[in-house]
């Protein structure tokens, strides 16, 4: 139960988040501008009633996975300009249909302290605000992912926990904030000052939310060296053992059926995948390993750069353990159109050396069996079909290696087989950790919230002109660009500039005929620091296939602009990832 209470703390933390702070003033405003002592209460227990009924909707319907974060933050911030603007016109609010009738049943329910829009009002603020507070937190989304798949109960329980969390750090806010409305004069009068500076703050903000500059706010204060309280999550997480997350392995074969069936999850089985890969064109399933071998299940997904960082270590534990019980599986889960395509991840298996087999779930229903919301993600399943132990993201080979040992040395035993294959050693491969500081950056309609100039989430042709200074972290394009949900096309003479905090840049890109990109850094040719994609002495790339392209390497992380020159028509960008 240690992860009870780390969600716990994770939820008290949560309003120390950078992607929290700029919007708390919406909970101070809220509660300043309320007309009853009952308002901060309101304010944040509806917030927390929104997290949870979130959360659920995500789990139950595949269709609220697939919405774009995109429209989660423009409805928010919808009701925040809405609410702004009948702070700051106090009669639009009684001009909508069926709102009279609404605030006087609230009136009823509340008491007489309720002015007509307090009510409904402060109810709409605090749902709309759900949504965007439980995006902010690792153990939210460890609790989505992992939790919830596997235990409606205990997942259940482990939100109430975050949420409680949550809204006593946000009520402790809320009323700092209407002790402040308090010591004010005239506060009362809708008409006030102080009530339309709050209006105009909500609507400061709500344009902040839609326009995703809200996003880059975050940016500049991690940039700035304010400390990352979703740091303390992950270490706390690093640290517990339950459900198969972050698990050290230490019990695996230790526990008896009863305990296992306890403490893990069920395997899901492999839901009719596209295309079997590796396998001489014979399917295969879960179900026909159990009771003879441990399993290790990878969701991965080709162009995906952390995924190809974890790829090394696989196909090294694949031939180091395959003759002792483990077999491999990968789960192809795409992120792009292009990713679906059998031919291109063909091509990807030679060019990493994968010879285990490889399922294609291009229409994400293994992924959605196992609950998985990352890449690349690994579970590991033992003898009996219980899933011991699984990793998200890159880093703990050592953690994963040891996981598989126990999990063999108990298949082993159980089967009265020799365990003296089975290596107590690690494999080492000498790779680099990513430093970046730089976010993973789209530029498709559907998640272009990075775009500095233009219109981000717009579909269709635009034509940029670069401005005079770039902010960090920010995408800005110049020439003709025809935006679709996941990538953007480019006409020749096209540029891209970025400036970034990281060692290394890797782009996402396609095109139907080869186009060259001339690579510059900071202005100049790149020399020593092209990537394995570039051309040093040309200081150019040429797209001709569909994948990731590795444009930038350095020794260490450090503030630099990138800007590619587009020679051809047809250049399909999809992202930018930095290592």
């Amino acid at each position: 139960m240690t992860l009870l209470f780390i969600s716990f703390i994770a939820g008290l933390l949560t309003v120390l988040a950078p992607c929290i702070l700029p919007l708390l003033p919406v909970v101070v405003g809220s509660s300043a501008a309320g007309r009853s002592r009952l308002t901060p209460f309101v304010v944040v227990g509806s917030l927390a009633v929104s997290v949870i009924l979130f959360t659920y909707l995500l789990k139950v319907s595949t269709a609220f996975i697939t919405i774009p974060p995109y429209v989660w933050t423009v409805i928010s911030g919808g009701v925040l300009v809405f609410f702004g603007l009948t702070l700051v016109f106090p009669a639009l609010w009684e001009k909508i249909p069926g709102v009279a009738k609404l605030s006087i049943e609230g009136n009823k329910l509340a008491g007489k302290g309720y002015q007509k829009k307090s009510f409904a009002g402060d109810i709409l603020i605090g749902a709309a605000l759900g949504p965007v507070f439980s995006s902010c937190s690792p153990t939210y989304f460890v609790i989505l992912a992992s939790v919830l798949p596997a235990s409606f109960a205990l997942g259940s329980l482990y939100l109430l926990a975050y949420v409680v969390g949550l809204s006593i750090s946000l009520l402790a806010i809320a009323m700092l904030g209407q002790r402040f409305a308090d010591k004010l004069t005239g506060v009362a009068d809708p008409k006030s000052w102080i009530k339309r500076s709050i209006g105009i703050l909500f609507i400061v903000l709500g344009v902040l939310i839609i326009s995703g500059l809200e996003k880059k706010i975050e940016a500049g204060i991690l940039t700035g060296g304010f400390f990352d309280v979703t740091k303390v999550e992950q270490y706390l997480l690093q640290s517990s053992d339950g459900m198969g997350m972050a698990n050290n392995g230490l019990s695996i074969g230790m526990l008896t059926e009863t305990e296992k069936a306890m403490r893990y999850q069920k395997e899901p089985e492999l839901v009719t995948p596209d295309a079997y890969l590796n396998t001489n064109g014979e399917a295969i399933n879960l179900a026909q390993y159990k009771g003879k071998n441990v399993v290790l299940l990878d969701f991965w997904t080709y162009s995906c750069i952390n995924c190809q960082r974890t790829l090394p270590y696989i196909t090294k534990w694949y031939g180091k353990y395959k003759d002792q019980g483990l077999v491999i599986i990968g789960v192809h889960t795409p992120e792009f159109a292009f990713e679906h395509k059998q031919e291109n991840v063909q091509k990807a298996l030679k060019e990493f050396g994968i010879e285990y087999p490889v399922v294609l779930d291009n229409e994400y229903k293994t992924w959605n069996a196992f609950g998985n919301r990352f890449w690349p993600h690994k579970y590991l399943i033992d003898i009996d079909g219980y899933i011991v132990y699984d990793h998200a993201g890159e880093g703990e080979y050592d953690v994963t290696e040891k996981a598989i040992q126990a999990a063999l040395a108990e298949r082993a035993t159980r089967l009265g087989e020799s365990t003296d294959g089975i290596r107590s050693d690690t494999v080492s491969i000498d790779t680099q950790d990513s430093e970046a500081r730089s976010p993973e950056t789209y530029f498709g309609s559907a998640r272009n919230q990075y775009l500095g100039n233009g219109a981000p989430k717009k579909q269709g042709i635009q034509t940029l002109t670069f401005p005079k200074s770039l902010v960090l972290n920010t995408l800005y394009l110049q020439g003709t660009w025809n935006f679709s949900s996941e990538y953007a096309t480019a006409a020749n003479e096209a540029r891209i500039r970025y400036t970034y905090n990281a060692k290394d840049i890797y782009f996402v890109a396609s095109a139907a005929q080869p186009v060259t990109i001339t690579v510059l850094r900071d202005g100049e040719p790149v020399g020593r620091f092209a990537g394995s994609d570039v051309d040093p002495k040309t200081s150019t790339v040429t797209v001709s296939r569909d994948g990731l392209y590795k444009l930038i390497h350095d020794d260490s992380a450090g503030v630099h602009t990138i800007e590619l020159i587009i020679k051809g028509d047809g250049l399909n960008a999809f992202t930018f990832t930095f290592g």
